[in-house]
């Protein structure tokens, strides 16, 4: 952790909703007037596309039928590390993006399924924000955890974070039904080993449940709305969160346990600018006194 860099850092499975804290963030950050650099995930994968459809080709070979970009061995976990490390340390780094699409394709001048190179940070930011898939793992080898001042979990019920998988890599990438639930079930293992165990990590666990029967995630015809949600937010350390501050200003919430506080789905966006841009703010101060 570093007060004069602080970095914050959002994880969550693919398909989570990390996209949707990453863009609350960046609404916070414009308001507040704090200058960030930001790195995804993404761009720590080992593989390109065609690459990683290679790697997994020899993978299955050799019997083994789970690798995945869940876990480490498709993914630059000791870069990542490496990054939070120095950008703790002096404010610098690199990162570089994955091109998901065309449309991002068209921004960055790279065929999609392709890295951009590596690029260093602008210098003069407030604070790291990180988003994808690993912002908090700990393995025999690294521990990304130990050097982000401010984890974020997204965990939706598992039910629910595979509907809205399924739904958007069919939109957005073309994929079958079919296709979508063999890589869930490839992933399981790296799922349990990498993605579970980060959020015994993270300072707070945004986790939305549907009021909807989600029972059967792979017929499911329409993502449960926010409206047919609620979400848990969990406190690991709840020392200094003003819960009857919270339950005033977030109507229909409820405490569900002495570090939990249950709060309408259509709420989330609400309480999450109340209970990070205090956060943020602090950091802040905090690294403008170390300076």
């Amino acid at each position: 952790m570093s007060a004069r860099y602080p970095i914050i850092s959002v994880t969550g499975s693919s398909g989570a909703g990390t996209s949707t804290v990453k863009h609350t963030f960046e609404q916070i950050f414009r308001r507040e007037e704090v200058s960030h650099v930001a790195i995804e995930g993404d761009a720590f994968h080992r593989y390109d596309r065609a690459a990683m459809k290679e790697a997994q080709k020899q993978a299955e070979a050799k019997g083994n039928h789970h690798f995945s970009h869940f876990g480490p061995e498709s993914n630059l976990f000791e870069e990542l590390e490496s990054v939070f490390r120095t950008y703790g340390e002096t404010g610098r780094g690199q990162t570089r993006h994955y091109v998901h699409d065309d449309k991002e394709a068209a921004l960055h001048g790279k065929p999609p399924g392709t890295f951009t190179d590596w690029k260093p940070f602008p210098e003069g930011s407030d604070i790291l924000f990180y988003e994808g898939l690993h912002g908090a793992v700990v393995t025999d080898k690294v521990n990304i955890a130990r050097y982000a001042d401010l984890k974020i979990g997204v965990v939706p019920v598992i039910n629910l974070e595979w509907i809205q998988k399924i739904h958007r890599d069919k939109a957005s990438r073309g994929y079958s039904t079919e296709a979508v639930t063999d890589t869930i079930l490839r992933r399981m293992p790296d799922y349990a080993n990498f993605i579970c165990t980060q959020f015994t990590h993270t300072d707070i666990n945004f986790q939305r449940v549907p009021t909807v029967d989600t029972s059967n995630p792979f017929i499911a015809r329409w993502i449960p709305t926010p409206d047919e949600s609620l979400v848990v937010i969990r406190f690991k350390d709840p020392r200094g969160i003003d819960f009857s501050y919270l339950l005033a200003m977030l109507h229909d919430s409820f405490m569900s346990r002495a570090n939990s506080i249950v709060i309408p789905g259509g709420k989330l966006d609400l309480a999450m600018q109340l209970i990070l841009t205090p956060m943020i703010h602090r950091l802040v101060e905090i690294k403008k006194r170390a300076s």
